[in-house]
């Protein structure tokens, strides 16, 4: 029995996209027998490395805060400067 895919619909956004992909399975829109093996170029990192000195006790605040989401504390951290830088604009 051959299955057919389903059509993959057009969106106005990345995020109507994005919501799509979480709720829709790529089997079922997508033949993965024809997929090819590709090796992306070699891309340069899009952030820079930098040293911060926090107090050993914040850093520990931060990393408990972190496990309790299960996401590494680096994550963290760049997520709640983006949320204040964001949230300073409005």
């Amino acid at each position: 029995m051959i299955k057919t895919a389903k059509p993959v619909p057009s969106f106005a956004s990345e995020a109507e996209e994005r919501a799509f992909w979480e709720a829709n399975d790529s089997s079922e829109h997508v033949d993965w027998s024809k997929a090819e093996r590709v090796r992306p170029p070699n891309l340069k990192p899009s952030s820079t490395s930098i040293s911060l000195r926090l107090p050993n006790a914040l850093l520990e605040r931060i990393k408990v805060a972190a496990n309790k989401r299960d996401v590494p504390y680096q994550s963290l951290i760049k997520t709640w400067l983006a949320e204040k830088i964001d949230a300073s604009r409005n």
